[in-house]
């Protein structure tokens, strides 16, 4: 634990009962699944009235401008009260989606009006999620951490998975209207939830008011201060350059060049997507005695899913993307609970921001390199390469002597 430890407002009850956050857990899984039928009706309707490449432009319109303000993000999730940061930007999401819809509603869609829309969920996401980082904090005790984390993230990737199962018949009967107007209900029901119900339990300790741009600068300075946030954040940051473009588009890859169909891409995603939430629930029923280790340590195994995915015939692809979600949701549950529970809460949305990040800038990087190595090489040497690569990153934490000896239980 940190030397600015929450204080405690209220006694929480214990996770298996309580209401408040199973309830509030449920209502981010709806919301969750709005934003899948979202996704896919934006992607739907750009690729209708535009080149695909412009579509593509579209769909990652969003990612640009979150890079570009995701610390300032950080900065306002540490001084501000996440629960007024999270009401307001959910508050520009619905005007957005209603204004979307009422667009569409009188006139066609059109590429600018697709591609404000994604600009402005982007920069919503860049303030929004730094705040969300922090409230699980908040409402739970340090050693109900994984529990929490554990079954917020399982009923998050089922209502992803849900939402994007009904996205797809929702766009082509209702458009993208309906769709938005549907996201919109959600976040709506976010909002009241949160305004209304959701009462913190925990006081974070809030950072200084200074200007922006000086808080940011003391969230880098503080990753030297911090050796055990340094490592974590570091190790955090590059999680999913391996595992990322081996499923964005390695799975698609193989799929083509084996004669296996695109029935056979959708078959091997969902196998992560349930290895995923399985994955998540197994750390309800078996919990490591120390997470952060535990977490490292299935990353390990999750390189080698991750070659096993890129040989063999298919049932053996298919037992990588398993092995790949399974190790992917324990980890992340443990990961996630073992970033917030050490970080100092004085700047737990700028680490948060930080980490989140790595993946915004180095993606696109990572994803023409893996690209780059199937074409010059063998596809097969392009993921086993990324696999080896991951289970060598996890070296740097798992000879950290702090993470051998952390533990969130009391």
């Amino acid at each position: 634990m940190t030397s600015t430890d929450p204080i405690q407002l209220r006694e929480p009850p214990r996770f298996s009962r309580d209401v408040a956050v199973h309830a509030w857990i449920s209502v981010k899984a709806l919301s969750d699944a709005g934003d899948a039928i979202w996704t896919i009706a934006l992607a739907w309707t750009a690729v209708q009235i535009t080149s695909p490449a412009v579509a593509g432009v579209i769909v990652a319109a969003g990612a640009v401008p979150r890079a570009v303000v995701l610390l300032f993000g950080g900065v306002l999730a540490d001084r501000a009260d996440a629960r007024h940061v999270m009401i307001a930007f959910n508050a520009v999401r619905v005007a957005v989606l209603i204004g979307t819809a009422a667009w569409v509603l009188s006139h066609p869609p059109t590429v600018l009006v697709l591609l404000l829309a994604a600009v402005a969920f982007g920069i919503c996401d860049a303030f929004y999620e730094p705040s969300a980082a922090t409230i699980g904090r908040r409402l739970v005790r340090v050693d109900d951490l994984p529990a929490y984390s554990a079954v917020m993230q399982t009923a998050t990737r089922l209502g992803t998975m849900g939402g994007a199962a009904l996205g797809g018949f929702l766009v082509a009967y209702a458009g993208i209207a309906g769709s938005a107007s549907l996201n919109a209900l959600t976040f709506t029901l976010v909002i009241a939830f949160i305004a209304i119900w959701l009462r913190p339990r925990f006081a974070l300790v809030r950072a200084a008011r200074e200007s922006a741009l000086r808080g940011i600068v003391r969230g880098f300075a503080h990753l030297k201060e911090a050796p055990t946030t340094r490592t974590l954040v570091i190790a955090l940051s590059g999680l999913n350059l391996a595992v990322g473009p081996a499923t964005g588009i390695g799975i698609a890859l193989r799929a083509h060049e084996e004669g296996w169909g695109a029935e056979a891409v959708g078959v091997l995603e969902a196998l992560i997507g349930f290895g995923a939430a399985l994955g998540a629930l197994a750390v309800t029923k078996w919990r490591p005695r120390r997470e952060a280790l535990g977490g490292f340590g299935a990353l390990v195994a999750q390189g080698a899913g991750i070659i096993l995915v890129g040989a063999g015939p298919v049932w053996s692809s298919g037992i990588g993307c398993l092995l790949i979600g399974l190790t992917a949701g324990f980890a992340s549950v443990l990961l996630s609970a073992t970033f917030a529970a050490t970080v100092d809460t004085a700047y737990l949305g700028r680490m948060s921001a930080i980490t989140r990040l790595g993946d915004d800038v180095l993606m696109p990087l990572a994803m023409a390199a893996f690209g780059a190595l199937a074409a010059a090489t063998e596809i097969w040497i392009a993921f086993t390469v990324f696999g080896c690569a991951l289970m060598a990153m996890m070296w740097f934490p798992l000879r950290n002597p702090r993470f051998r000896e952390l533990t969130l239980r009391r």
